[in-house]
């Protein structure tokens, strides 16, 4: 079963960064010299994640590197 909306843990396991990172990030917003965590979700008390919120953040730290020799 495809699941649209991804629990801060799941999220967490998806992106492969720690439940800290996406809570700070959500606590304290964007900090000087740290990567911005990805958009989420307020439903009540409830945080969730968007798969294409996350594929799309994941998409925009892509670094290339071209080395010329």
């Amino acid at each position: 079963m495809y699941k649209e909306l991804l629990t801060e843990k799941e999220a967490a396991v998806y992106i492969q960064m720690s439940t800290s990172f996406l809570s700070k990030d959500r606590m304290d917003g964007p900090r000087k010299n740290r990567t911005p965590g990805p958009p989420f979700i307020k439903l009540g008390r409830s945080v969730r994640y968007r798969k294409a919120d996350l594929d799309l953040w994941i998409s925009q730290h892509k670094v290339e590197r071209f080395f010329l020799n």
